[in-house]
């Protein structure tokens, strides 16, 4: 009873310094209708009123005109039995705070119920299961109301349903877009999230209401990580996952108050969640229209690049140690995957798995005994997000925002490639690593990655090759060493190449050194360039039949009538993933699809559009047709090819199907027919042991688990997009030359004169290839040296290392003379 007392007293004083007692003439000082009191805010009134119940100060009686309403005021200003919040009762509180101008009721509310989490997962309830339409409206704006009438109809809402815990308002959403959410099904959250963005909208505009929200959510972040690090919250409560749900429809949480402390503790909240919670709200998100899911992205790439930008991380003070970015990046996860999920997605159109395993290595028993069993033996991991969505990134079509928006440069700069390497590939359970999370990091970054595997593995071979020596006795080779004769390159290579796949695969996996019969020069990186230079262009020559060109698209595809064995077509994968295994570009034209079918997907309809645009086009003009397309068109479902020698091959997509005439119901399933034979069966056998090749060279990396099929496509071609200006500037110059050396100025301008066939021979002569790194020319690195004064030598090359060395010429013509001579007769000469 002396608590009740004592408390009343201190809020009469509280109310007598903010609302005074009404009379025009009163002389209490401590009154804030007193003509000589300042009038104070509300926390120093507080803090005010707390000190005079203490002295036991002077408390005016309530002047008549103010005595009925502040009594009223002192039972409706409380709300203390509010413990949590519907869309009515924040409108009520709101509406009663406007009249007197003073908001501190609903401030003190928010405070209690935003910084309880069970006040949090019991706010906003559905009263009733959603419906489809109400579902779909997550993915639009919400409509605009008159400030006026919404006030009005939450106060008779408010009316009949004031303290009923599951009272939500209408749904004022219209739908848009074509996702069906109405398929949450039992993975729906019971919050009513469009009244939560309607409650946003309407208090976020007042400072000190949003100054409520930030202290509520420092106070509720720790608890909530407590919660759901320590006592297993989520499994006996399910819905404690609307918290979150409710927290992250704040569109200010990326401001600047919020990044510094309320942020940082929340991420490292939300990261704590289980899988299955994780996997529930990536699911609700994906419903989300591309703008909510891009500001939701937005927020916690802000916190991700505010915390590198504010921080000097280098090789002692590493980014993976940092709470608050390793957490966002967590978090950035759920996004992501809901950004896949929400987008358009193939799960159907796999590709089936290689019926024979691929040979281990003979070697794999001698590192059992050795105590070093080979790591990954079955393949790069699966991300556990990833197995419980039942949702793969090859399996996107489209997502609902591109994929390059969820990349942080700023943290690719400062990301320790080689530390966060060893962190993925030990798996250390208190360090992170962001390679775990690719979808952050940008193709340079994954390569540098791929690299370190890469190498690990070369050097890993060449140390168990020497063990394996000394415990049998024979002297073996540490490297994959192919010899070959200029003018017999393909037989060589593949005969070679073939013998080492039947006896032991893992020899695929050592380093390559390439040797051209009769000429002289250390492969240390150039004579392989060349090597897969030189064997490209023999194995896609027309001629050769293996592979059409399609003067069209510029592009080859599987030849499906080829004379060619199923071998030689599996030594091309082999050449195609040793060349991604020795960081080679190969000048290679393939459509997108093959990648996206070595990734594991089959090649669909929209598949044709870059691979056979003609057919495309005839096919999506067939779909669109408007009149009967039996009778207008009288086509069924067989189709006919031609062979490598014009001869017609007819094949039914159906049984009988020459009997079978396309209609207007049956369309849609020719075309998928027709693109699946292109695309899939016609190539079946050619497709098998091309990927069968590829695969065991790449079989244990961790390319599938970093790169998307357009990033696999990066890998081998290289970008086709040349920035000599930025070669110019990443230059470094040696034996004397700068890059203010008279000669080096001219070279440059002459360069930059050169036609883009002329510069990309150039490329080819000073690198073994015509193709830009990963990450554009600036990422090459290229020396140029000087070798000696003037003469009539020609400049020479060192393809490994990628250096020029350029004579002092006298003039500039003789320099674009003598450049050009050894550009366009570059093969077998000039480069060492």
């Amino acid at each position: 009873m002396k608590r009740a007392a004592a408390k009343h007293l201190i809020e009469r004083y509280y109310h007598q310094l903010t609302e005074g007692c009404g009379n025009d003439s009163c002389s209490n000082a401590w009154c804030s209708s007193s003509r000589g009191s300042h009038r104070l805010d509300n926390n120093a009134a507080a803090v005010k009123a707390l000190e005079l119940y203490k002295i036991n100060a002077k408390l005016c009686d309530p002047h008549p005109s103010k005595k009925g309403t502040t009594m009223n005021h002192c039972v409706r200003d409380d709300f203390k039995d509010v413990n949590y919040l519907t869309e009515e009762k924040v409108y009520e509180i709101l509406h009663m705070c406007g009249e007197k101008e003073d908001y501190s009721p609903l401030i003190r509310v928010i405070g209690r119920v935003f910084s309880s989490a069970e006040g949090l997962v019991q706010s906003f309830r559905r009263s009733k299961p959603p419906t489809k339409e109400e579902l779909k409206s997550l993915q639009s704006k919400d409509e605009d109301k008159d400030e006026d009438e919404e006030e009005a109809a939450a106060c008779s809402a408010a009316a009949m349903e004031e303290d009923s815990p599951g009272s939500s308002s209408r749904l004022d959403g219209a739908a848009s877009g074509d996702n069906d959410v109405g398929k949450l099904g039992p993975d729906e959250v019971s919050v009513d999230i469009d009244a939560v963005r309607r409650v946003y909208q309407r208090l976020l505009s007042n400072d000190k209401i949003e100054a409520a929200f930030l202290n509520a959510l420092v106070y509720l972040s720790p608890n909530v990580e407590c919660d759901l690090t320590y006592h297993n919250v989520y499994s006996r409560d399910p819905n404690y996952l609307n918290l979150f749900v409710v927290v992250m429809e704040n569109s200010n949480l990326h401001s600047p108050d919020y990044l510094e402390i309320a942020l940082p503790q929340f991420c490292r909240a939300m990261s704590k969640l289980p899988l299955p919670a994780l996997a529930k709200l990536a699911r609700l998100w994906s419903h989300y229209s591309a703008e909510q899911i891009h500001r939701i992205m937005e927020t916690f790439q802000q916190l991700i690049t505010y915390k590198v930008v504010s921080n000097e991380f280098n090789s002692r003070n590493l980014v993976n140690d940092d709470d608050a970015v390793v957490a966002a990046t967590k978090c950035l996860k759920i996004v992501y995957y809901a950004n896949v999920m929400g987008g358009e997605v193939d799960t159907e159109h796999n590709e089936e798995e290689d019926d024979e395993p691929i040979p281990e290595s003979s070697e794999l028993t001698l590192q059992e005994l050795l105590g070093e069993e080979r790591r990954n033996k079955k393949g790069p991991r699966v991300d556990p997000l990833e197995t419980e969505l039942t949702i793969r990134t090859s399996d996107s079509r489209r997502p609902l925002i591109p994929f390059q928006e969820f990349v942080n440069e700023p943290l690719n700069e400062v990301l320790e490639m080689d530390k966060d390497y060893t962190f993925f590939k030990v798996e250390t359970e208190n360090k992170f690593s962001f390679m775990t999370c690719p979808f952050i990091l940008n193709a340079v970054t994954k390569n540098l990655g791929l690299y370190y595997d890469n190498r690990i593995r070369m050097y890993s071979e060449r140390r168990i090759t020497v063990l394996y020596s000394l415990v049998q006795g024979q002297q073996l080779n540490p490297y994959l060493r192919l010899k070959v004769r200029r003018d017999h390159i393909i037989d060589d290579a593949l005969v070679r190449l073939e013998m080492i796949a039947m006896e032991n695969p893992a020899d695929l996996k050592k380093q390559l050194y390439v040797e051209f019969e009769g000429e002289q020069g250390v492969d240390e990186g150039g004579v392989s360039k060349e090597f897969f230079q030189l064997v490209v262009e023999e194995i896609f020559n027309p001629d050769i039949g293996m592979f059409a060109y399609d003067e069209r698209t510029k592009m080859f595809w599987f030849n499906p009538s080829s004379f060619e064995n199923e071998g030689q077509f599996t030594l091309i994968g082999i050449v195609l993933g040793l060349a991604i295994y020795n960081n080679c570009i190969l000048d290679v034209h393939f459509p997108m699809v093959v990648y996206r079918k070595l990734m594991g997907k089959k090649g669909t309809f929209r598949d044709l559009a870059d691979s056979n645009p003609v057919l495309y086009q005839s096919l999506k003009e067939l779909l669109e047709y408007e009149g009967s397309v039996e009778e207008d068109m009288m086509i069924t479902f067989q189709i006919s090819q031609t062979d490598l020698f014009g001869n017609p091959l007819m094949y039914n997509l159906r049984e009988n199907g020459d009997q079978i005439p396309v209609t207007n119901e049956n369309r849609k399933e020719f075309v998928a027919q027709y693109a699946e034979y292109m695309l899939n069966k016609s190539v079946e056998k050619q497709f098998k042991a091309f990927r069968r090749g590829f695969h065991m060279v790449t079989n244990e990396s961790p390319l599938k688990y970093l790169f998307r099929p357009e990033e696999i496509e990066l890998l081998i071609c290289g970008s086709r997009n040349l920035d000599f200006q930025a070669l110019e500037e990443t230059t470094e110059y040696d034996g004397g030359y700068s890059r203010d050396s008279r000669i080096i100025k001219e070279f440059w301008e002459t360069l930059h004169s050169f036609a883009e066939e002329q510069k990309r021979l150039f490329l080819q002569f000073t690198t073994g290839t015509d193709r830009a790194p990963v990450g554009g020319l600036g990422k090459l690195k290229m020396i140029i040296a000087k070798n000696g004064p003037d003469t009539d030598r020609l400049p020479t090359s060192h393809t490994c290392f990628n250096v020029l060395l350029l004579p002092e010429y006298d003039t500039k013509e003789k320099l674009r003379e003598r450049l050009l001579k050894a550009i366009l007769y570059a093969k077998g000469f000039g480069m060492l």
